[in-house]
C-alpha cells in the first residue's frame, strides 16, 4: 500500500459489529474465559490479547500498528506524551556507567532528562554540536552506550546527518536514537538512514489539531517488547485508549495536513528573507547551512520557520503582541499557526550564556506554521514587523 492508504487502512481491527471508523475500546482491563486461560495470557500475551490497558489496548495497538507501517518500522510502542517518550527510551536501555553522546541543541525538557535525570543515575552524558561530525568523532568512544539527537533543531532549526552520525555510532555498536518531530513522519527516512530508535511528540502533527497529548517510540521488535516495553507498563506511561483513537484519526490526514504546511511555510520563508527587520531560519531556504543535507534527508524544509527579530527581547514581543491570526502558545505542527519566544518559554530553564551558544538570541521566535492560507499569514507577519 502507498502512504496515505496506510494512513487510512494500517493496523485497523473491526469488532463483530464491522464498524467503519476505527472502534474505541474505552476500558482498563479485560475478562478471561476461565482462570487457566489467565494465567496462559499473563505468561505470555498473544499478538492480539490484552491484560490491562496499562500494558495494551486494541485501539492503541492500531495506532501503534499504523504509525510502524508509515515509519517503516518493525514496531511501536505508544506513550502518554512525546516527552515520556524520550525518556523511557533513553531510560529503558541506559543504566550506571553507560555513556551517551547526545547533540547540544535538544528541547529544555530533553535536556532535562540527559542533564538532571539520568546522570543522576550515574549515567555519563557528553554534549556535542550536532552539526559537527568531528565533535561526534571525538565524543563517542568504544564504550558509549547511545547518542541521541533532534534531527532537526529545536528551535533554531540545525540539521543534523543522521547517516553520519549513525556510522560512527554503530561503529562501536551504540545505539542511534532520534527526536524526529520536526522532520515529521510524513518527511522521515530515519531509520532507512541509520536510526535505530525514532521518537515522536504525536501531540505535535500526528494529532495536529491540538486535542490531546500523545508520543510513540519506534524500533526494532526486539528493542521495542524486550527493552522498552517492559519498563514503560511498569512504570506507567502508557497511552490512553481515547488519545490513541484521536492520534489514529490525525493519521488519516496527517499526509495531507503536513504537505500543505510545508508549502506554506516554505512561501513565507521565501517571502520574508528579504526583509531586512528579520533574519529567516529556515531549512528549505538555500542560504540554511544544511540546506542540502535537509532537502537530501526530507526532501521539504518542514513546517517550521525560526525568525530572528532585530531589537532583541523587545522587539520579539511587540512583534508578537501585534500578531492577530498567529497565536501565541508553546505548541507546533497544530493546524493553527503558533508562534513562541524560547528564550522565555521552552527554554527559559537555560542561562543566558547557554541560550546564546545554542543560537537561541533575545529576539529569536518559533513559527509552527498551520493550515491558514499563507498570503493571510503573510500579511499577519509583516504587520507585526510593521508594528516593531
Amino acid at each position: 500500500m502507498k502512504t496515505r492508504t496506510k494512513l487510512v487502512h494500517g493496523g485497523t481491527r473491526r469488532s463483530q459489529y464491522g464498524e467503519v471508523s476505527e472502534a474505541l475500546f474505552l476500558t482498563q482491563g479485560f475478562v478471561y474465559e476461565s482462570a487457566e486461560a489467565a494465567q496462559a495470557r499473563f505468561i505470555e500475551a498473544g499478538p492480539d490479547e490484552f491484560i490491562y490497558a496499562r500494558y495494551g489496548n486494541p485501539t492503541v495497538a492500531m495506532f501503534e500498528e499504523r504509525i510502524a507501517a508509515l515509519e517503516g518500522a518493525e514496531d511501536a510502542f505508544a506513550t502518554a506524551s512525546g516527552m515520556a517518550a524520550v525518556s523511557g527510551a533513553l531510560t529503558s536501555m541506559l543504566r550506571a556507567g553507560d555513556h551517551v553522546v547526545a547533540a547540544r541543541a535538544l528541547f529544555g525538557s530533553c535536556l532535562y532528562v540527559l542533564e538532571e535525570v539520568l546522570t543522576r543515575f550515574g549515567v555519563e552524558v557528553t554534549f556535542v554540536d550536532g552539526t559537527e561530525l568531528d565533535q561526534w568523532r571525538a565524543a563517542i568512544q568504544p564504550g558509549t552506550k547511545a547518542v541521541f539527537f533532534e534531527t532537526v533543531a529545536n528551535p533554531t532549526l540545525e540539521v543534523v546527518d543522521i547517516a553520519a552520525v549513525a556510522d560512527l555510532a554503530h561503529s562501536v555498536g551504540a545505539i542511534v536514537v532520534v527526536d524526529n518531530v520536526f522532520a515529521t513522519p510524513v518527511y522521515s527516512e530515519a531509520i532507512a538512514q541509520g536510526a535505530d530508535v525514532v521518537i515522536y511528540s504525536a501531540t505535535k502533527h500526528i494529532d495536529g489539531q491540538g486535542r490531546c497529548l500523545g508520543g510513540v517510540v519506534l524500533g526494532t521488535r526486539e528493542f521495542i517488547r524486550k527493552t522498552l516495553e517492559p519498563y514503560m507498563k511498569h512504570t506507567g506511561g502508557a497511552l490512553s485508549p481515547f488519545n490513541a483513537w484521536v492520534m489514529l484519526k490525525g493519521l488519516e490526514t496527517i499526509d495531507l495536513r503536513v504537505r500543505a504546511q510545508s508549502q506554506a511555510a516554505q512561501t513565507i520563508a521565501e517571502t520574508l528573507a528579504g526583509d531586512a527587520r528579520v533574519r529567516v531560519i529556515y531549512p528549505g531556504l538555500a542560504g540554511h547551512p544544511q540546506h542540502a543535507l535537509a532537502m537530501q534527508q526530507m526532501g521539504q524544509g518542514g513546517t517550521v520557520i525560526a525568525l530572528d527579530i532585530k531589537g532583541g527581547q523587545e522587539a520579539a514581543f511587540r512583534f508578537l503582541n501585534a500578531l492577530e491570526i498567529v497565536l501565541i502558545s508553546n505548541n507546533l505542527g497544530d493546524a493553527k499557526s503558533i508562534i513562541t519566544h524560547p528564550a522565555t518559554t521552552t527554554h527559559q530553564r537555560l542561562t543566558e550564556e547557554r541560550r546564546g551558544a545554542l543560537g537561541i538570541t533575545p529576539g529569536l521566535v518559533r513559527l509552527s506554521v498551520g493550515l491558514e492560507d499563507a498570503e493571510d499569514l503573510i500579511a499577519d507577519l509583516r504587520g507585526a514587523l510593521d508594528a516593531v
